[in-house]
């Protein structure tokens, strides 16, 4: 006896026994009840969500020997034949094979006769979009005047390369991917009228690796039942699909919490050699990310929800006490991220371990309260600086990180001097946390002030100060340091003082000059953010420089010119009218850089 599959043996005969699809089954079977279905139905989703087997049912209510009806009774001479494919009127076509003008041409012709044995003629084109250009635009007049009893429906699963003139003719219906809930109580029934014992974990494992399609999801029941034993229990399906076990991802996420590369690129390893598919395990791993995050924002409350059994509720609570909320959610929005270009990279093992070990080094690139909480006791703490002024040959740290994560160093204005720190307070925060990238400004003439130069005021980024230590009134005798202002904006903030939020002071160009601060905006918004927080700005810089702030401009960046505007200008110079009169001379090109043509 030939061997049936169970998603052909148990494929729904009724619209009652489609799982999912609700809104799809009462449309088209209040049509089959009232006997007035529509010329043309486009029926559209994924693979394996029921949308030939919904068409199939409804021919069979519309040639139903009791119609109309709006379920088929399966027992009438018309209800079996469609069943068996063998009904005349009812006709099945694959559109990847007979996708040419001359199939539908043929097509066209046959559907001009009168049904012969039942009450419609129904054509089921299945992979309809595979159909030509052409042979879609030899069914547009059929399908806007088709001949009295007869229906058309195109099933598809690529909607989007349906001409628009063929949608427009047709009810379009799409179909949705069906719930891990709904997919588990279909494989329940599957596997009670099968008299099969099972273990619920080992059903929805199932139903979550089938991602929302029925048809998936029982050939994977229909493989684990072959190769399982005589109950369907989680550990063997997990062996049998290939899917990672409870055991290795709490050595993953062990490794992850306790920032072991070591052991997460041993992980990866051992998920190669076991043969797991790397797409599903993503998914997992994200979906145990979601858990985690929300189990540590919300503690039990959301265990209802999850609808998680016990002993991987109990698990996940013990994994979630291991991170911090900040470093669950940034895993979660990475694996996310990381998911199709590693199923569709060249090399997803390579990409795998990749995302695994920037997972375990996380917690390094969080933002933290503290910056000495990253360093190691007793080492020298890396924004630590000794009082008095640098030397004027070492090099400056630019106000945001490079594309690598690493600092970048360039060489400092010639004038430029760091101002000294308040001897006994700690440094303040590293650049990098601070603010964005503060250029260079050329080299201006120190200022001639009577007064010693001041150290400037700082705090430590991690601890607030009970009071805020008032500086000298004497001016500087050097020009600030615009990071060290920036970094001293970062403490005012933590210590909840009046300071210009940090956004607004990145990505500026500062120049300090003897008659105040300029500062160059690359953008107009950032020019009305400046404006905006002036007071704050002013009161910061007052703070910082001992009482009195400096003259403040904000200049706006240039508009840039067209071509033929900058060619004008250029064309005007005198020392190229020569050039012009004698040689007939003509400018081709001109492009504007550092502000002049």
């Amino acid at each position: 006896m030939k061997h049936l599959s169970l998603a052909a043996r148990y494929r729904p005969q009724t619209f009652a026994q489609v799982a999912g699809q609700e809104m799809v089954v009462a449309a088209l079977s209040r049509a089959a009840e009232r006997d007035s279905p529509a010329p043309a139905y486009l029926l559209s989703g994924t693979r394996g969500v029921g949308k030939t087997t919904i068409a199939r049912i409804f021919a069979k209510a519309l040639n139903c020997e009791h119609a109309p009806a709006a379920e088929p009774c399966n027992e009438c001479a018309q209800c079996r034949k469609i069943a068996a494919g063998a009904h005349v009127d009812v006709t099945e076509i694959d559109g990847a094979s007979n996708n040419s003008v001359e199939d539908a041409r043929a097509l066209r012709e046959h559907i001009g006769y009168a049904p012969m044995d039942g009450r419609y003629k129904v054509f089921i084109v299945d992979e309809a979009h595979m159909l030509s250009r052409s042979a879609f635009n030899a069914l547009l007049k059929t399908l806007e005047e088709p001949p009295e009893r007869v229906v058309f429906i195109f099933a598809t699963t690529e909607a989007h390369k349906f001409p628009v003139t063929i949608v427009s003719r047709c009810q379009h219906f799409v179909f949705r991917h069906l719930s891990e809930d709904a997919l588990a109580a279909h494989l329940v029934r599957t596997l009670r009228a099968e008299g099969r014992d099972y273990e619920d974990a080992a059903v929805r494992l199932i139903a979550r690796r089938a991602a929302g399609s029925v048809r998936d999801a029982m050939s994977l029941l229909d493989q684990t039942l072959a190769l399982g034993g005589a109950r369907l229990d989680a550990e063997t399906t997990r062996q049998v699909l290939g899917l990672a076990g409870q055991e290795l991802f709490t050595r993953l996420l062990v490794a992850l919490s306790a920032q072991d590369c070591a052991e997460a690129a041993t992980t990866t390893r051992d998920l190669l050699q076991r043969g797991v598919d790397i797409g599903f395990f993503i998914r997992e791993l994200a979906g145990h990310w979601r858990n985690l995050f929300l189990l540590r924002q919300t503690g039990g409350a959301v265990l209802p929800s999850l609808a998680l059994p016990d002993d991987e509720a109990a698990w996940l609570r013990d994994m979630a006490a291991r991170f911090s909320p900040p470093h669950l959610h940034a895993a979660w929005q990475m694996t996310l991220d990381a998911q199709r270009g590693i199923t569709q990279s060249p090399e997803p093992a390579a990409a795998l371990e990749l995302l695994l070990l920037n997972l375990a080094l996380l917690p390094r690139l969080l933002p933290v309260e503290r910056l000495d909480a990253l360093t190691p006791p007793g080492a020298p703490r890396a924004d630590s600086a000794p009082a008095g002024p640098m030397p004027e040959a070492a090099p400056a740290v630019t106000a945001g990180p490079d594309r690598e994560g690493s600092p970048r160093h360039e060489p400092p204005a010639r004038s430029a001097e760091r101002p000294a720190r308040h001897a006994g307070a700690d440094a303040a925060p590293a650049l990098g946390d601070a603010c964005g990238e503060a250029r260079p400004a050329p080299p201006a003439p120190e200022p001639e002030l009577p007064s010693p130069e001041l150290p400037s005021p700082a705090t430590d980024a991690g601890a607030k100060p009970a009071a805020r230590q008032e500086p000298d009134a004497s001016p500087r005798s050097s020009p600030p340091d615009w990071a060290s202002f920036c970094a001293f904006c970062a403490a005012e903030h933590e210590a909840g003082r009046q300071a210009p939020p940090l956004h607004a002071l990145r990505g500026l160009e500062v120049e300090w000059r003897p008659e105040g601060l300029r500062l160059h905006a690359p953008a107009r918004e950032l020019v009305h953010q400046l404006e905006k927080h002036r007071a704050a700005l002013e009161a910061a810089l007052a703070a910082y420089c001992g009482g009195r702030a400096p003259a403040l401009d904000i200049v706006a960046p240039r508009p840039r010119r067209s071509q033929n505007e900058l060619m004008a200008e250029f064309s005007r110079r005198p020392e190229l009218q020569p050039c012009f009169e004698l040689l007939g001379a003509s400018l081709a090109h001109c492009s504007e850089r550092g502000g002049n043509p």
